[in-house]
């Protein structure tokens, strides 16, 4: 079930209607049977991983601080290998399998093997790193288990960020599900702006900038370096409106029910450094890794090479998190790199700043340093995008080399990459000022802020189309 189709509209109207009549715990009983309904819609099957994934972590979350500290150990280790045996089979079977085949290939070897179809099960990658994030916070002890099956259940399939995040830590979101939740006119207020500003970014800029990026990355041999660079911008335009789309409709769905999901996405193309960037987009990933990979792996406190390691080995790991494939390892080893390099010319005291908002937009050491990163950026996702690295490789060197066409970039190309990134600078910079992405509208004046949503709603509904695209990281 996609958020941009209408018959979300109506299952999310009727959850609520249901959800306003109950008290706490049959809303609970209710949030859980119609998460299972949503992640059902795809494939009934895979309903039967998620249950796999809640029943092992609830029982290893409930007899960890019960036992000696060599069970306790066995217990994670038991925790670890079966959410990321599931994860590893259905995400990374295939390729391995024809990483091997090829590695054979090489050495002249003749291997009979034929891989099995295997189906990516939705959002396996996101609901697998929450319940783990579960039971190593256990074990850890920042926190006690939870009896009540039912709460933990719907921490682990909560709908609205099931299949695409925010990553949610039981630290914040368990204490939510625990307890009666009020549904103040603020969060009805804040929630519905978010829906409707996501429903904005999704079908009124991601998918219309969808097929222009098609075409580029279609004709990656042939089309002119200008063509193509543009064509790369403009994923990085509808990535990112894509994405922070459905985090905030996933957000806005969960103020409805008077619960609050982190924040996913903070104007991440206005950072100054790679190190920013990576603190501003997925910061439920990018939190997740710095917490559970970087960190155990000795951080920064090891000396400057231990420290170049963990960063290359955290990014690494986390581009292969979004997809099984040389690209994604590329592109992961490209930002560990970048955050390399910007920690060796920056040195430790500077690395980790904390985030402000108060800075002057309109500097220009400012704009030069956020189109810097936005080039850094934009340079990683070809491998993001292309469908295979030789593709990747030629999509650059068409770039770089300056190549000519006959048709060359074409006006109209160039005049959507200039609107969608005024309406990208517009959205970020009211949202950079505000604090937050709701409040950028609610604090307008009633006339312009009407004016503002009646727009919105009107674009997306000239943009819509009964052939709605699945969200970019449906993927992962």
């Amino acid at each position: 079930m996609l958020f941009n189709k209408p018959e979300f509209a109506v299952f999310l109207l009727v959850v609520l209607v249901a959800y306003y009549c109950l008290t706490w715990r049959w809303q609970n009983v209710l949030l859980l049977a119609a998460s299972y309904l949503f992640y059902g819609w795809w494939d009934w099957r895979f309903c039967s991983l998620l249950l796999f994934s809640t029943i092992l972590d609830y029982s290893v979350g409930w007899h960890l601080p019960r036992v000696a500290t060599y069970q306790r150990k066995i217990l994670l280790v038991i925790s670890l290998a079966g959410n990321l045996g599931v994860l590893g089979f259905f995400k990374y079977y295939g390729f391995f399998l024809e990483s091997f085949l090829d590695l054979c290939d090489v050495f002249g070897i003749e291997a009979n093997l034929h891989a099995m179809k295997v189906i990516l099960p939705v959002g396996i990658s996101f609901y697998t790193f929450q319940t783990m994030s579960y039971s190593i916070d256990i074990y850890r002890g920042k926190l006690e288990p939870t009896r009540n099956f039912v709460t933990f259940a719907l921490f682990v399939s909560f709908f609205p960020q099931l299949v695409a995040g925010p990553i949610e830590r039981a630290t914040r979101l368990l204490p939510q599900l625990s307890g009666p939740r009020t549904v103040t006119r603020d969060l009805l207020s804040s929630g519905l702006w978010l829906i409707l500003i996501g429903l904005f970014k999704k079908i009124a800029l991601a998918d219309t900038i969808a097929p222009l990026v098609d075409d580029a990355f279609s004709r990656a041999s042939t089309a002119s370096g200008a063509h193509l660079l543009l064509g790369l911008y403009l994923f990085s335009l509808q990535i990112y409106f894509d994405f922070s789309g459905y985090s905030s409709i996933a957000r806005g769905t969960a103020k409805l029910l008077g619960i609050e999901l982190m924040v996913n996405f903070k104007q991440p193309y206005l950072s100054q450094s790679i190190s920013e960037f990576w603190r501003r987009w997925h910061i439920s990933l990018s939190t997740w890794l710095r917490d559970y990979l970087y960190i155990p792996l000795g951080g920064n406190q090891k000396g400057r090479l231990m420290t170049y390691r963990n960063l290359m080995i955290t990014m690494v790991l986390g581009g292969l998190w979004h997809g099984a494939g040389w690209n994604f390892l590329i592109w992961g080893a490209l930002h560990g790199t970048y955050l390399c390099l910007h920690r060796f010319y920056c040195g430790a005291e500077r690395e980790a700043p904390a985030l402000s908002f108060e800075r002057p937009l309109t500097s220009a050491a400012f704009l030069v340093r956020a189109i810097l990163v936005f080039h850094l950026v934009s340079l990683t996702w070809v491998f993001f995008r292309a469908p295979s690295l030789d593709i990747s490789g030629v999509y650059l060197l068409g770039i770089f080399s300056l190549r000519h066409a006959p048709e060359g970039a074409g006006l109209a190309i160039v005049a959507m990459t200039a609107l969608y990134f005024f309406i990208a600078l517009v959205l970020d910079l009211g949202q950079y000022r505000r604090k937050c992405e709701s409040e950028m509208f609610r604090r307008l004046p009633w006339f312009v802020r009407g004016c503002a949503g009646a727009a919105m709603i009107l674009f997306i509904l000239v943009s819509g189309s009964t052939d709605e695209l699945p969200f970019i990281y449906f993927q992962f």
